[in-house]
């Protein structure tokens, strides 16, 4: 029998099962993308001089179909891996599996984290409708982008030999992202058969510099009308041009894209990312970015586990703090329980851990930090709540099969979570009665049988994950049935933390 906080719920009731096994165009998720790229016979631009040819890769335009028969085959998790089945979009459009990606929330716990991630990064046999467009493939990559996961969505788009313009707009905006700009501009110069915009043009040939290229280019832009006047006072000001703040007014782009947001940190004046799209935050890892800012934007893409939780930890490690409260907080918490690990005294070590997790429970990362610490505290001797909670995060953790976790330690805190003050009461009797339903019944739930019938089932589970979320904030039918399906194709273990997170976690979402 598995023993988990969740049995610990529904008693006997869970037992394995086998796997069970059109709507509007999609829009993109993300609104932020450089225009790096335009076919020169939209625009209407004039054959470019030869020294801006040779350096930019500027010429005539054509567009060709990516290499790959299948683009929207292309993922980094073999079926081995993800456990399933490749014909999961084999009955659904194109379209409709692209619009569904991009309506998925991002605001998951981490064990529907989990699920989608799998799905992003799956190699799966594309819809029967898809075609050289790539469209299932830029979703996957616009959610991945998303939540932050922009290693991850270049490991995507290096998978293409020859990508698409769209493909490529991503590929260039990753790279500025993760500071590889002169990667981005090679590119741009090695592709004739992309024409770039004037600002991609502008910036590459500065980047290379070719500053005589860029600020010709820069004059015909103003010439033709192609830069506009919030740009030409940025273009101008990266470029050195002379003018002051007087003469040309510097006004920042309400949500500027990766290529304005590197300009405007060229010319010393970098945007904070905090209030930025997600995947901004990687810029500020960079090592000539500021401790805390580093760390700030670790703690953002871990809680969507767009970065390993031991990137963060590494960072929280790297120095002694230089004040108290909030960030310096917790990486002091996390450098006070490394070294109490390394004393063999319960009480201080408990002392630590007790203060350490109440510090990961501010910024929502009490599960990757299970996952780091319960191999470390597994079989540490603790008294009291200590233990209690130890046992508490090797659950959150996954690790309910190991010992020394005491059923009859944790079922109280399970169900009534009254013992240790960062849990919050417990979880009402409707929300239980929920959870057990959800354990206690086989088979695919009638509302999504359709979807499964008609070989849809990778739609069926983006929709179990919408339905566990609508669940946790209060359509408990919704969220008894997205555990049952989630056990019927074969996602028990991930069931089961789901709903131990749910509990334990007191977070919707």
């Amino acid at each position: 029998m598995i023993r988990s906080a969740v049995l610990l719920l529904v008693a006997t009731l869970a037992a394995p099962v086998a796997a069970t096994a059109q709507g509007e165009e999609p829009l993109s998720a993300i609104d932020w993308l450089s225009d790096v790229i335009q076919p020169t016979q939209d625009v209407g631009l004039p054959p470019p001089e030869d020294e801006v040819a040779k350096t930019a890769g500027v010429g005539s335009v054509s567009v060709a179909p990516i290499d790959a028969p299948r683009p929207d085959a292309i993922g980094l998790l073999p079926v081995q891996v993800t456990g399933f089945s490749p014909e999961m979009w084999r009955g659904s459009s194109a379209g409709v599996v692209a619009a569904r990606i991009n309506a998925t929330r991002t605001d998951l716990l981490p064990a529907m984290q989990e699920i989608l991630y799998r799905l992003l990064l799956a190699e799966l046999d594309p819809p029967a409708d898809a075609g050289p467009q790539a469209v299932v493939l830029l979703a996957r990559i616009d959610k991945l982008l998303e939540l932050g996961a922009v290693e991850q969505a270049q490991a995507l788009t290096d998978r293409l030999s020859s990508p698409s313009p769209e493909i490529f707009r991503r590929k260039f905006d990753i790279a500025l992202l993760l500071h590889d700009e002169e990667t981005a501009c090679g590119t741009l110069r090695q592709s004739p058969g992309l024409s770039p915009t004037f600002q991609a043009r502008i910036y590459c040939l500065a980047r290379g510099g070719e500053w005589s290229a860029a600020a010709l280019s820069l004059e015909t832009g103003r010439a033709l009308g192609f830069v506009s006047d919030a740009q030409d006072p940025l273009l101008a000001q990266f470029l050195e041009l002379g003018l002051s703040d007087d003469d040309m007014p510097l006004e920042v782009a309400t949500r500027p894209s990766p290529l304005e947001f590197r300009m405007y940190e060229s010319i010393g004046r970098p945007l904070p990312t905090a209030t930025m799209p997600r995947a901004f935050a990687h810029t500020d890892l960079h090592s000539a970015t500021g401790w805390k800012n580093q760390i700030e934007a670790a703690e953002r893409l871990a809680q969507t586990g767009a970065i390993d939780m031991n990137r963060l930890l590494g960072l929280y490690q790297q120095r002694k703090p230089a004040a108290s409260g909030g960030v310096w907080d917790r990486a002091q918490a996390i450098q006070t329980l490394d070294g109490a690990l390394l004393s063999q005294s319960p009480a201080i070590l408990g002392t630590a851990l007790n203060i350490a997790f109440e510090a990961m429970r501010i910024v929502e990362l009490e599960v990757p930090f299970a996952r780091a610490y319960c191999p470390k505290l597994r079989f540490r001797a603790l008294d009291g709540s200590s233990a209690v909670l130890r046992d508490i995060i090797c659950v959150l953790a996954g690790e309910w099969d190991a010992p020394p976790i005491d059923q009859n330690a944790i079922a109280p805190i399970v169900l009534d979570a009254a013992a240790l003050p960062n849990f919050q009461g417990t979880p009402p009797k409707a929300l239980q009665e929920a959870l057990i339903a959800g354990f206690a019944s086989l088979g695919v739930p009638t509302r999504l049988q359709s979807l499964m019938s008609e070989s849809r089932q990778g739609e069926a589970l983006l929709r179990a994950i919408e339905m566990f979320s609508n669940g946790a904030n209060g359509d408990l039918d919704e969220l008894s049935d997205a555990l049952i399906f989630l056990r019927a194709v074969g996602l028990e273990q991930l069931a089961q933390r789901a709903a131990v997170e749910l509990i334990l976690l007191d977070r919707r979402g």
